[in-house]
């Protein structure tokens, strides 16, 4: 009871917030019905992991419950989801550092900087889960829908601003393992960043290359649904010709 009640603090609203996210933009497929319920009980027919999904019935209650609320909510339930269950302690502390990282509310970097660090992080580690999963993410946050995929490429060649490109230099340097240097801090500084900034760029791209290589070991696959997320404004008209 205490470890599922302490689990709930920690979840992550990325995904809760999906659904109203999701419907200012078009997706692969239909969305699902309100209030259905798409987790199934037996295993995905698709190969998303070289381990094993655990059965619905299997797995502890809070993290089912999570899973549903997350697939009800976002439309579909992302496969990270599905892979990490098969380890449940492990999954409950994945998901309690993500949202310490990836959703705290101080500090100066925004949502769509927190992702575009994943997206240039994970593309030097060539983890396709996480560079078409947070690439999807930033489309959403910034609301610009060719970036994330110039950053996958070559961050320096992105049309990124003094700002940006500060912060990837930073994220970078720590996913490469280079010698961090008083320059490095200045070079955040300049842009109006301080030490603790420096600390979650640091931290957001050290927990993803963690990240990332577990992708790497399960072989876990993006869902479909995030390769067109956020790429095209849903044609508003049309919503409201189909609700007269």
């Amino acid at each position: 009871m205490a470890n599922s009640l302490l689990f709930k603090l920690f979840r992550p609203p990325v995904f809760t917030q999906l659904a109203s996210l999701r419907s200012s933009y078009v997706f692969w497929g239909k969305p699902a019905a309100a209030g259905t319920r798409r987790f199934s009980t037996e295993p995905p027919p698709e190969t998303i992991s070289r381990y094993p999904i655990p059965y619905k019935k299997d797995l502890p209650y809070d993290i089912v419950e999570l899973m549903e609320e997350v697939e009800s909510k976002g439309g579909f339930l992302p496969n990270v989801f599905k892979v990490l269950s098969h380890r449940p302690a492990e999954f409950r502390a994945f998901f309690a550092y993500y949202n310490e990282l990836m959703n705290k509310e101080t500090g100066r970097l925004s949502k769509a900087d927190r992702e575009l660090i994943v997206v240039a992080t994970s593309a030097h580690n060539k983890c396709l889960y996480c560079v078409v999963s947070h690439s999807a993410l930033h489309r959403i946050y910034s609301k610009k829908a060719t970036l994330s995929d110039q950053v996958a490429v070559n961050y320096e060649n992105a049309e990124l601003g003094p700002r940006e490109r500060a912060m990837l230099d930073f994220a970078m340097a720590v996913c490469r393992c280079d010698t961090i240097t008083e320059q490095h801090f200045k070079s955040l500084e300049e842009v109006g960043f301080d030490r603790e900034d420096a600390w979650d760029v640091a931290a957001i791209a050290a927990f993803f290359a963690m990240s990332n290589r577990l992708a790497h070991l399960t072989d876990m696959r993006p869902n479909l649904e995030f390769y067109n997320m956020g790429r095209l404004p849903r044609d508003k008209s049309k919503d409201k010709a189909e609700g007269e």
